[in-house]
């Protein structure tokens, strides 16, 4: 896990590449990359790249990047976790290497396959590879969007980077604030990708390449996306099977591998299979809050019994309000681009870091594969009772617009929207997982900026299109959870709030070998929540089996009102102050 940065002056008018530039760029993301830090340049300055390095696999010098090989370079940044069984398969054929590190093999898999390999790569990552001979760079960004891939383009040279922040440290990209961005937020808690808080930087869309040269940039080229977990489950492997692979995958390592740790199934479930993976001394962290001492909402108790059932190593650290506030500076800072979430990870991230590990295991995704959000269940139902109402579509506009300001005044916005967004999955989507609503943006942000933002997203258009190849219910939301939802908040989040910390987070239940294996993902009849905790050899406590779900909070609304933040309507609130502080 790593930070990249790339600068290409592909086109002849194009001034050089500036050294300075590219040294602001890298040391931005300098807790991307405790372990070292170096950037190389060509010798007529059109291109350059740069690497802050968290060593986890082959710690020796010989992984420093960026990395050559033959007229290859490359910048990377994630992990490979079938690498060797790749790298076995190439020495078969003669091939050698000088390093035991899956960023050679990448480079070793391109000489031979070209950019067609990043099919075969196993992980999560995202890179920039020089190939002197076509005089060209390729980025590339993982089947799920795991790592990010941030880049500009002012039509004669290329800035890429993984952090939005990098790239604007630069000097010399970026404007002001999207409107597209802040309306996207201000509507998901979250910036939708491709776009980004700054109007001229990008995000390359996950499962996707993007290939740029003295001709100039290719549109970018999807190489796997969400119908690729669609097909008819002809392949479906047992469920038990299936996760132990990826498990071990991810447990890949050559530093301890640790586990972040709740009362819920899908941590508990990933402590019981890396337990017997990996045997005696697992280390594992639990997050609890203050506030929450001797409530239902108390996760600690029932984590620490997980952690003793299983023999692991355990730690819990505790937060408070104070504390919050304390590091909110830092928080802001680490937050590369507005979220209302990510806080939880933070802390926790940096108990991990404390304990001197680098690499934690996190159950996020579960949720997404084993339909575990109410929002299986809530979706369909609006949209079921409500696409059968007769005319609903002028009925829900004129009736939102006598009741929402009424509406507004004793309970949640939405109801104002039921009929007029609730009978399509796009709208009961937005509906479930909106912040503010459509009609209150202009309320919050200029509404100049808000018809602008709002074309630009278009954001019923692309609910729509992201689940119209699945006919199921259950299979809609799920490509809605997870191409939205977790893509753009939990994924986004999870990488800079470890990576504050440089704690690498990887995700098993996030991998595109586990999705093709229990493809279709989402389906009615796919495993369940249920199967999943079953699959440890050892069961789970029963506690915890039977305890009923309800999700991971973060007294965000306590710590808000007891701080300088304005404590309207909680995460409203905090949304507001976080928008702020990044539109300037």
């Amino acid at each position: 896990m790593c930070g990249l940065s790339a600068i290409f002056a592909y086109a002849t008018k194009a001034p050089p590449v500036d050294p300075g530039e590219l040294d602001r760029i890298t040391d931005r993301m300098a807790p991307r990359g405790p372990d070292g830090r170096d950037t190389w340049i060509s010798a007529d300055r059109r291109v350059g790249l740069g690497h802050r390095r968290l060593a986890i696999i082959d710690l020796s010098p010989a992984g420093a990047q960026p990395m050559a090989r033959g007229a290859l370079r490359i910048t990377f940044n994630g992990e490979i976790y079938n690498y060797r069984d790749l790298r076995a398969g190439l020495e078969a054929k003669g091939v050698t290497f000088r390093t035991q590190t899956d960023t050679e093999v990448i480079l070793a898999l391109y000489e031979a396959e070209g950019a067609a390999m990043v099919r075969r790569l196993r992980g999560m990552f995202a890179f920039v590879l020089w190939d002197e001979t076509r005089r060209g760079v390729l980025l590339a960004r993982d089947p799920h969007g795991i790592k990010p891939l941030y880049y500009a383009d002012d039509g004669a040279t290329i800035r890429a980077a993984s952090q939005v922040k990098a790239l604007t440290a630069g000097g010399r990209c970026g404007g002001g604030a999207d409107p597209a961005a802040e309306v996207g937020f201000l509507l998901f808690g979250y910036v939708p990708e491709p776009h980004t808080i700054v109007s001229g930087i990008a995000a390359l869309p996950a499962g996707s390449t993007l290939w740029v040269d003295a001709a100039g940039r290719r549109a970018p080229e999807p190489y796997c996306d969400h119908a690729a977990f669609q097909d008819d489950g002809a392949g479906r492997q047992p469920l038990a099977e299936a996760l132990r692979d990826s498990v071990r995958h991810h447990m890949v390592a050559d530093v301890p591998v640790g586990v972040f740790l709740s009362a819920g199934l899908d941590s508990s479930t990933l402590v019981g299979l890396a337990s017997e993976l990996q045997g005696a001394g697992l280390d594992t962290f639990t997050l609890g809050f203050d506030e929450f001492r001797g409530t239902p909402r108390d996760e600690v108790p029932l984590a620490e019994s997980v952690a003793a059932h299983y023999g692991t190593r355990h730690r819990t650290s505790w937060v408070e309000g104070k504390s919050f506030h304390a590091k909110l500076d830092a928080v802001l800072d680490a937050m590369d681009q507005p979220t209302i979430d990510g806080v939880n990870v933070y802390f926790v991230a940096r108990e991990a870091a404390r304990a001197g590990l680098k690499v934690a295991l996190s159950g996020l995704g579960g949720d997404e594969l084993f339909r575990g959000y109410d929002t299986f269940v809530q979706v369909p139902r609006l949209v079921g009772k409500a696409s059968a109402i007769p005319g609903r579509r002028s009925l829900g506009t004129a009736f939102r617009r006598l009741s929402a300001a009424a509406l507004r005044r004793f309970t949640s916005p939405k109801w104002a929207g039921l009929l007029e967004y609730g009978g399509d999955y796009a709208g009961a989507y937005l509906l479930r997982r909106g912040l503010f609503m459509p009609w209150e943006l202009p309320e919050v942000l200029d509404p100049d900026r808000v018809r602008a933002g709002w074309e630009a997203l278009d954001p019923l258009g692309r609910l729509t299109a992201t689940q119209a190849g699945c006919e199921e219910p259950t299979r809609k939301v799920a490509a809605l959870e997870s191409a939205w939802y977790m893509r753009n908040q939990l994924l986004r989040d999870a990488d800079w709030a470890g990576m504050a910390h440089s704690i690498e987070i990887r995700v098993p239940f996030v991998d595109a070998w586990l999705s093709r294996a229990l493809a279709p993902v989402g389906a009615a009849d796919g495993p369940s929540k249920r199967d999943m905790a079953a699959t440890p050899a050892k069961p789970l406590p029963e506690a915890v089996l039977a305890r009923p779900k309800t999700g991971f909070f973060v007294p965000v609304r306590d710590w808000l009102a007891a701080g300088r933040i304005p404590a309207e309507r909680g995460l409203r609130g905090w949304a507001r102050f976080v928008l702020a502080r990044f539109s300037g």
